[in-house]
């Protein structure tokens, strides 16, 4: 059986669809039904369950506000993954844990390599290279997967916003210096299934296919919907936020592809099968 966690997620939820579609046997979770920063409880419900494999997909993921409640966002991205890591390595049982380009400092214009340095700009990022440093120390049998820039049918994101904002405005500005690779959870969940399956322990970078700017997804989607909204190029220097985004988040897809396992589409590729379901039109 396979545990999943952050059920109600972008990422958890399509997991969960991935699973059934397989016949696989799976149980999602969110914090309702087990708060992870308890270590008693994941101990006991872990313990209880006995699965074999945990694909970790719950996660503090509010950039900015982890800048002002870092105990939190510490507590549930690093606390809450050592418990359940050394759950898991009690019982036995593999781990995947979901990662992000937040725990490289953005440099350059190439992409990074799974062993490159870690510098995290923000809390964020700092908790979830805490997680992987966690994994790494309670298990043999575990998987990092990092990702970026995720977009699915399930809760907000950059992809939402667009939509809702063109809907009232004539022309949105968007940051141009900021490079990455939008990933559809679909596709993400199918290659954590596959990987979840295959026993090849590791590290591995996972996002669709190609690089864009913010500025360059937010045209694609106006472009895709067929909307006359206007997108404005602006550097990150007049779009200050709280927490310090990575300039450079393109990910290398070499160890992925040296263990044998196929990239996701294209995220253009991508974005067209997100527009085209009923449940993407605000």
């Amino acid at each position: 059986m396979i545990l999943v966690t952050g059920k109600n997620g972008q990422l958890g939820s399509d997991v969960i669809s991935q699973l059934h579609s397989r016949n696989i046997d799976c149980l999602g979770i969110d914090v309702c039904e087990l708060d992870i920063t308890d270590s008693q409880a994941v101990r006991t419900f872990i313990e209880k369950i006995k699965p074999r494999c945990v694909i970790h997909c719950a996660a503090y993921t509010a950039v900015d506000k982890a800048e002002d409640e870092p105990e939190l966002c510490m507590s549930v991205n690093a606390d809450g993954t050592r418990y359940i890591a050394q759950a898991c390595r009690d019982i036995g049982a593999e781990m995947i844990y979901i990662s992000t380009d937040y725990v490289f400092s953005g440099d350059g214009n190439t992409p990074y390599e799974v062993d490159d340095p870690k510098d995290p700009l923000s809390m964020y990022g700092k908790s979830k290279l805490d997680g992987e440093l966690v994994m790494t120390e309670c298990l043999l049998n575990c998987y990092i997967v990092r990702t970026s820039w995720v977009f699915g049918l399930n809760g907000n994101n950059f992809v939402k916003t667009m939509l809702n904002l063109a809907n009232s405005r004539d022309e949105i500005s968007v940051v141009c210096d900021q490079i990455g690779s939008p990933t559809y959870t679909p596709d993400l969940a199918k290659l954590l299934c596959n990987i979840a399956l295959s026993g090849k322990y590791g590290v591995y970078h996972a996002t669709n296919e190609g690089f864009c700017s913010w500025a360059e997804f937010a045209e694609e989607i106006m472009r895709e919907r067929g909307s006359s909204c206007k997108i404005n190029h602006i550097p990150t220097s007049q779009y200050p936020t709280k927490a310090t985004r990575p300039h450079n988040s393109r990910l290398s897809k070499l160890s992925l592809v040296s263990a044998g396992f196929e990239r996701l589409p294209s995220w253009n590729d991508a974005l067209k099968r997100f527009l085209s379901a009923p449940e993407a039109n605000p």
